[in-house]
Order: C-alpha cells, then structure tokens, then sequence
C-alpha cells in the first residue's frame, strides 16, 4: 500500500518538459509558487508570493476599466493609464480574468494534487529511463510548501523516478533536512560570500544557506553549489577568489556558473513590479572566462 498522499495540494506555475539543464539528464521541472527571498534578478518574480496572481498585458489592455467595477475585493487601482493589481487585496478569484474583454489579465499559478503533478510528470518516462533523468523541483522555493514537496518527492520514488531539486537552502534544518532526505540531486544555488551584501541583494542573511549547505555534504548527499554571476553584485575577481573559499571550507570541489541574463525582465512589467536590471546587457561565456580561471586557481572545479 502507497504511503504517499497523493491528495496532498500545493500552487505551481509551471510545469516544463525536456529540460536539460535543471540535473542528469532529460527532466520535467515543477515550478513552485513561493520563496523567502527576494533577489532583485529574479528571472522568476511571479514565484515569489505563494500564492495565485493576475499578470496584466499593457499592450492588450484598451483601458475600458472594466476590471474595476467588477472587482469584488477593491484590488485594482489605475494610475495615468496603468492598472494596479494589489496582492494584499486580491484573492486571485479570477472574476477580472474571465470578464477581460481583451484578454489582458491572465492568473499566473494553480492548485494541484500530487496527483496531477505526477499525471504530467510520468507522461515522459520513457525518456528519463533513456537519459537518466527525471523530476526536478523549483521554483521559487520549494520549501516554503515542504508537505507538497516531500509528497511529491516520495510519489517520483515510489513510480521508479530520479529526484532532483534547484533550492536556495534558506529554511530551517530541520525541514531541510526532512525534505532533502528525498532528494537524489541537489543543484543548490550560492548567491554571495559576504552576509551583509547576501542581505543587500537577496533580503536574507546567507547564514542559514551555508549551515544547510554544509550539513547536506557532510551527510555525503550529491550536491552541485551553482552560483549566479550578477553585475555589480558578485561578479568581481575578488568575489570569485572568496566565493573558491568559501565552498573549500565547506568542502566543495566543483560548481557551476550561471551567467546573468534578462529572460524574465518582461515579467515585472506583467506583475507591475519595480527591477533594478531593466536595460542590464546580459553576461555570456566570454565575460566569465577570468572569473572561472580564479577559481579554478583557487581549487574549484568551476564550469559554465
């Protein structure tokens, strides 16, 4: 008998297919809704509030200010032609959605069972067993939903799958550890050496991230530190020599890089949300290739 709750509910905003850079192999990734920091990067800012939201498509909107009037709980403001949509105030009922006449609200995030995630997942096995891939969890941050995420962690082992998650490690040990226990692949991402700029960029001290980091190696999980290079923030020479550091004292002998890019900067004008990237270039392999030498030189198998 299943000892998985498949009834076991969560809010995801997207489930992608045949991805080949989220673990081994080809996986389906599960995007949870939800995380306890705030990078201003975010490539994902619709994964921040744990809970469903409206996007808003100036270009399709024709100001008729329909969603206004119909709004019953007074979350939509509009200001020199620009609608507001107050998270605080709306419940995602989804009224604005379904009477836009121009289809320029849409809800970002759903509810789902284990159930229904794995019902997607598993139309793909054939091609994990091929490339040795399998479930990938995201988000977000898929321990800020932790009964979700085990559920759906037991549920891939029990059907046969590889389990794999991309975390920022910010939650405590002990439902890190309770979560973690699942997962055959960690891909734990690294944000700064430095607590005070970890702070100035992410809203969290990195504290509780490298304590995390540090317990999971220590019990001889696989576990791959990636770290997203961001200008201005963590792309200096001197913060590749000490982020070598700190992943040697941590016991780390290789990681990956992550270059900055601006997949998601239309995002936050569909959010209605400030970015401190707007009009950023994009960083590319070329741009990262000192940056990688220091810390080869300083004992870090890093790669792009």
């Amino acid at each position: 008998m299943s000892e998985v709750n498949f009834e076991q509910k969560g809010i995801v905003f997207n489930i992608q297919k045949f991805s080949v850079n989220d673990g081994p192999g080809i996986r389906t990734v599960v995007f949870f809704k939800g995380c306890p920091l705030r990078c201003k990067w975010c490539s994902n800012p619709e994964s921040q509030l744990p809970k469903v939201q409206p996007f808003w498509d100036r270009q399709k909107c024709e100001d008729c200010r329909h969603c206004l009037a119909i709004c019953p709980q007074h979350a939509i403001s509009v200001e020199i032609n620009h609608i507001h949509i107050h998270p605080s105030l709306c419940n995602a009922c989804g009224l604005c959605v379904a009477e836009c006449p121009q289809k320029a609200l849409e809800l970002q995030g759903q509810e789902m069972t284990v159930t229904e995630v794995m019902e997607v997942v598993m139309q793909d096995k054939v091609f994990y067993e091929e490339s040795g891939g399998g479930i990938t969890l995201s988000g977000g941050e898929m321990l800020m939903q932790p009964d979700f995420a085990l559920e759906l962690l037991k549920a891939a082992h029990e059907m046969g799958l590889h389990t794999c998650c991309e975390t920022t490690g910010y939650a405590a040990a002990e439902r890190f550890e309770k979560v973690m226990e699942h997962v055959d692949y960690i891909l734990f991402d690294l944000k700064h050496w430095d607590a005070k700029k970890h702070q100035q960029g992410t809203g969290v001290s990195n504290e509780l991230p490298i304590k995390n980091m540090k317990a999971t190696f220590a019990k001889g999980k696989t576990v791959l530190p990636r770290i997203p290079v961001i200008p201005g923030f963590n792309d200096s020479l001197d913060d590749a020599a000490q982020l070598a550091k700190l992943l040697k004292a941590i016991g780390v002998e290789r990681c990956q890089l992550l270059p900055f890019h601006q997949f998601g900067e239309n995002k936050y004008d569909l959010l209605d949300q400030e970015y401190d990237y707007h009009d950023t270039p994009s960083l590319h392999r070329e741009d990262l290739e000192d940056y990688l030498h220091v810390m080869i030189g300083e004992g870090i198998e890093a790669f792009l």
